[in-house]
Protein backbone atom coordinates (compact mmCIF):
# COMPACT_ATOMS: atom_id res chain seq x y z
CA UNK A 1 0.00 0.00 0.00
CA UNK A 2 1.63 3.36 -0.21
CA UNK A 3 1.91 5.70 2.90
CA UNK A 4 -0.18 8.78 3.59
CA UNK A 5 1.07 11.48 5.91
CA UNK A 6 -0.13 15.21 6.48
CA UNK A 7 0.79 18.15 9.27
CA UNK A 8 1.33 21.77 8.87
CA UNK A 9 3.74 21.33 5.84
CA UNK A 10 3.48 21.19 2.47
CA UNK A 11 1.82 18.15 1.22
CA UNK A 12 3.86 16.32 -1.50
CA UNK A 13 1.88 14.98 -4.54
CA UNK A 14 2.46 11.10 -3.51
CA UNK A 15 0.77 11.94 -0.71
CA UNK A 16 4.10 11.74 2.22
CA UNK A 17 4.78 15.17 4.11
CA UNK A 18 7.23 17.75 1.87
CA UNK A 19 9.56 19.22 3.87
CA UNK A 20 12.26 21.18 2.28
CA UNK A 21 11.66 19.90 -1.07
CA UNK A 22 11.65 16.39 -0.08
CA UNK A 23 8.87 13.80 1.26
CA UNK A 24 9.16 12.50 4.59
CA UNK A 25 7.84 9.29 5.49
CA UNK A 26 7.04 9.46 9.60
CA UNK A 27 6.31 6.65 12.42
CA UNK A 28 2.94 8.04 12.38
CA UNK A 29 2.41 6.78 8.63
CA UNK A 30 3.94 3.77 8.99
CA UNK A 31 2.14 3.41 12.21
CA UNK A 32 -1.36 3.02 10.22
CA UNK A 33 -0.06 0.47 7.88
CA UNK A 34 -1.45 -2.82 8.17
CA UNK A 35 0.90 -5.11 10.07
CA UNK A 36 2.92 -7.54 7.30
CA UNK A 37 1.91 -4.98 4.70
CA UNK A 38 4.11 -3.81 2.43
CA UNK A 39 4.57 0.29 2.15
CA UNK A 40 5.47 1.62 -1.35
CA UNK A 41 7.11 5.04 -1.16
CA UNK A 42 9.11 7.62 -3.91
CA UNK A 43 12.54 7.24 -4.61
CA UNK A 44 13.18 10.60 -2.99
CA UNK A 45 11.68 10.13 0.23
CA UNK A 46 13.64 10.83 3.40
CA UNK A 47 12.55 8.21 5.67
CA UNK A 48 13.23 8.39 9.20
CA UNK A 49 14.93 6.50 11.33
CA UNK A 50 11.75 5.90 13.82
CA UNK A 51 9.97 5.44 10.46
CA UNK A 52 12.36 2.72 9.92
CA UNK A 53 12.05 1.65 13.62
CA UNK A 54 8.53 0.75 13.72
CA UNK A 55 8.47 -0.71 10.28
CA UNK A 56 10.47 -3.21 11.59
CA UNK A 57 8.80 -3.76 14.64
CA UNK A 58 5.19 -3.91 12.16
CA UNK A 59 7.05 -6.44 10.30
CA UNK A 60 6.04 -3.89 7.34
CA UNK A 61 8.19 -4.44 4.35
CA UNK A 62 9.42 -0.27 2.59
CA UNK A 63 9.48 -0.51 -1.12
CA UNK A 64 11.15 2.51 -2.85
CA UNK A 65 9.92 3.51 -6.37
CA UNK A 66 6.03 3.32 -8.22
CA UNK A 67 3.60 0.95 -6.39
CA UNK A 68 2.96 -1.41 -9.32
CA UNK A 69 -0.47 -2.16 -10.47
CA UNK A 70 -0.07 -5.65 -9.66
CA UNK A 71 0.81 -5.19 -6.19
CA UNK A 72 -1.55 -6.34 -3.23
CA UNK A 73 -3.91 -3.62 -2.59
CA UNK A 74 -5.11 -2.94 1.33
CA UNK A 75 -7.65 -5.09 2.17
CA UNK A 76 -10.79 -2.82 1.46
CA UNK A 77 -14.30 -4.47 0.42
CA UNK A 78 -17.78 -2.78 0.18
CA UNK A 79 -20.13 -2.33 -1.80
CA UNK A 80 -20.98 1.24 -0.48
CA UNK A 81 -17.41 2.41 -0.63
CA UNK A 82 -18.39 6.50 0.03
CA UNK A 83 -20.40 5.50 3.03
CA UNK A 84 -18.23 6.47 5.90
CA UNK A 85 -20.77 5.18 8.51
CA UNK A 86 -20.76 1.68 6.52
CA UNK A 87 -16.52 1.30 6.88
CA UNK A 88 -15.61 -1.07 9.94
CA UNK A 89 -12.00 -1.43 11.14
CA UNK A 90 -11.38 -5.54 11.47
CA UNK A 91 -8.29 -6.74 13.11
CA UNK A 92 -7.62 -10.03 15.23
CA UNK A 93 -4.52 -12.00 16.16
CA UNK A 94 -3.93 -15.64 15.24
CA UNK A 95 -5.93 -16.98 17.81
CA UNK A 96 -9.11 -14.89 16.21
CA UNK A 97 -7.86 -15.21 12.74
CA UNK A 98 -10.17 -18.02 11.19
CA UNK A 99 -13.20 -16.23 12.67
CA UNK A 100 -11.70 -12.90 11.28
CA UNK A 101 -11.69 -14.56 8.03
CA UNK A 102 -15.22 -15.32 8.20
CA UNK A 103 -16.81 -12.24 9.53
CA UNK A 104 -14.52 -10.25 6.88
CA UNK A 105 -16.74 -11.77 4.01
CA UNK A 106 -19.96 -12.02 6.06
CA UNK A 107 -18.93 -7.87 6.30
CA UNK A 108 -18.59 -7.21 2.76
CA UNK A 109 -22.30 -9.40 2.21
CA UNK A 110 -23.90 -7.05 4.59
CA UNK A 111 -22.38 -3.77 2.51
CA UNK A 112 -19.79 -2.67 4.62
CA UNK A 113 -16.48 -1.07 3.36
CA UNK A 114 -13.66 -3.52 5.48
CA UNK A 115 -10.19 -2.39 6.09
CA UNK A 116 -8.49 -5.19 7.52
CA UNK A 117 -5.07 -4.39 9.64
CA UNK A 118 -4.36 -8.33 10.00
CA UNK A 119 -3.28 -11.03 10.62
CA UNK A 120 -3.30 -12.44 7.57
CA UNK A 121 -2.03 -16.33 8.65
CA UNK A 122 -2.80 -18.29 11.81
CA UNK A 123 1.13 -17.39 12.25
CA UNK A 124 1.66 -16.22 16.17
CA UNK A 125 1.07 -12.75 16.50
CA UNK A 126 0.69 -10.30 19.78
CA UNK A 127 -3.05 -8.88 20.08
CA UNK A 128 -2.29 -5.67 21.33
CA UNK A 129 -0.68 -4.70 17.73
CA UNK A 130 -3.56 -5.63 16.13
CA UNK A 131 -6.24 -3.94 18.57
CA UNK A 132 -4.43 -0.81 18.64
CA UNK A 133 -4.41 -0.39 14.53
CA UNK A 134 -8.09 -1.35 14.59
CA UNK A 135 -9.02 0.87 17.42
CA UNK A 136 -6.73 4.16 16.06
CA UNK A 137 -8.95 4.11 13.20
CA UNK A 138 -11.83 4.73 14.60
CA UNK A 139 -10.40 7.15 16.91
CA UNK A 140 -8.91 8.55 14.13
CA UNK A 141 -12.37 8.93 12.17
CA UNK A 142 -11.05 6.34 9.32
CA UNK A 143 -13.53 3.94 10.43
CA UNK A 144 -17.13 4.34 11.92
CA UNK A 145 -16.33 1.30 14.12
CA UNK A 146 -13.92 -1.74 14.48
CA UNK A 147 -13.95 -4.97 15.48
CA UNK A 148 -11.33 -7.10 17.35
CA UNK A 149 -10.27 -10.94 17.69
CA UNK A 150 -8.39 -12.77 19.41
CA UNK A 151 -8.92 -16.13 21.84
CA UNK A 152 -10.71 -14.19 24.74
CA UNK A 153 -11.46 -10.39 23.80
CA UNK A 154 -10.60 -9.19 27.34
CA UNK A 155 -7.02 -8.37 26.11
CA UNK A 156 -8.33 -6.56 23.09
CA UNK A 157 -11.05 -4.38 24.88
CA UNK A 158 -7.86 -3.23 27.43
CA UNK A 159 -5.78 -2.41 24.74
CA UNK A 160 -8.60 -0.59 23.01
CA UNK A 161 -9.77 1.19 25.53
CA UNK A 162 -6.23 2.81 26.46
CA UNK A 163 -6.92 4.73 22.74
CA UNK A 164 -8.45 8.14 23.30
CA UNK A 165 -12.00 8.71 22.04
CA UNK A 166 -12.43 4.79 22.20
CA UNK A 167 -14.85 2.67 23.53
CA UNK A 168 -14.49 -0.87 23.50
CA UNK A 169 -17.09 -3.51 24.59
CA UNK A 170 -15.95 -7.19 24.89
CA UNK A 171 -19.29 -8.83 23.51
CA UNK A 172 -20.13 -12.79 24.11
CA UNK A 173 -24.32 -12.88 23.22
CA UNK A 174 -27.03 -10.60 22.05
CA UNK A 175 -27.65 -8.86 24.80
CA UNK A 176 -24.40 -7.37 25.75
CA UNK A 177 -24.08 -6.39 22.19
CA UNK A 178 -27.10 -4.44 21.97
CA UNK A 179 -26.57 -3.12 25.85
CA UNK A 180 -23.03 -2.13 24.16
CA UNK A 181 -24.30 0.13 21.54
CA UNK A 182 -27.33 1.84 23.09
CA UNK A 183 -26.05 2.01 26.70
CA UNK A 184 -22.67 2.87 25.74
CA UNK A 185 -22.20 3.69 22.27
CA UNK A 186 -19.32 1.43 22.26
CA UNK A 187 -17.50 1.80 19.34
CA UNK A 188 -15.20 -1.19 19.20
CA UNK A 189 -16.25 -4.73 19.47
CA UNK A 190 -13.81 -7.28 20.86
CA UNK A 191 -14.92 -11.12 20.42
CA UNK A 192 -13.35 -14.23 21.78
CA UNK A 193 -13.03 -16.72 19.05
CA UNK A 194 -12.06 -19.09 21.88
CA UNK A 195 -15.47 -18.75 23.39
CA UNK A 196 -18.16 -17.96 20.71
CA UNK A 197 -18.75 -20.10 17.28
CA UNK A 198 -18.81 -18.89 13.96
CA UNK A 199 -22.45 -18.18 14.20
CA UNK A 200 -23.24 -16.51 17.15
CA UNK A 201 -20.53 -14.30 16.19
CA UNK A 202 -21.86 -13.24 12.69
CA UNK A 203 -25.58 -12.96 14.79
CA UNK A 204 -23.52 -10.44 17.49
CA UNK A 205 -21.92 -8.59 14.92
CA UNK A 206 -24.98 -8.03 12.56
CA UNK A 207 -27.18 -6.74 16.15
CA UNK A 208 -24.28 -4.51 17.29
CA UNK A 209 -23.57 -2.26 13.66
CA UNK A 210 -27.66 -2.50 13.12
CA UNK A 211 -28.09 -0.93 17.20
CA UNK A 212 -28.25 3.01 17.21
CA UNK A 213 -27.14 4.93 20.60
CA UNK A 214 -29.90 5.28 22.73
CA UNK A 215 -28.63 8.76 23.72
CA UNK A 216 -30.99 10.27 26.04
CA UNK A 217 -30.15 9.44 29.80
CA UNK A 218 -27.09 7.59 28.76
CA UNK A 219 -25.85 10.64 27.13
CA UNK A 220 -25.33 12.02 30.42
CA UNK A 221 -23.13 8.78 31.67
CA UNK A 222 -21.53 8.25 28.51
CA UNK A 223 -20.08 11.93 28.92
CA UNK A 224 -18.90 11.09 31.88
CA UNK A 225 -16.82 8.13 30.98
CA UNK A 226 -15.44 10.56 28.42
CA UNK A 227 -14.68 13.23 31.22
CA UNK A 228 -12.77 10.73 33.02
CA UNK A 229 -10.46 9.65 30.23
CA UNK A 230 -10.44 13.85 29.89
CA UNK A 231 -8.66 14.12 33.10
CA UNK A 232 -5.31 11.65 32.13
CA UNK A 233 -4.97 13.13 29.21
CA UNK A 234 -5.12 17.51 30.40
CA UNK A 235 -2.60 15.98 33.40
Amino acid sequence: MAATETNRQQDHPNGHTAMSGRAVLSAAAVQSTAIGAELWVAPDTLITPLAREEAERRRITLRVGLQPASAPQPAQDSATPTDPARHVALGADHGGFELKTLLHAYLVELGYTVSDVGCFSPEAVDYPDLAYAVARLVADGRAAAGIVIDGAGIGSAMVANKVPGVRAALCYDLSTAVNSREHNHANVLTLGAGLIGPALARQIVKIWLETPWGAGRHARRVDKIMQVEQRFLKS
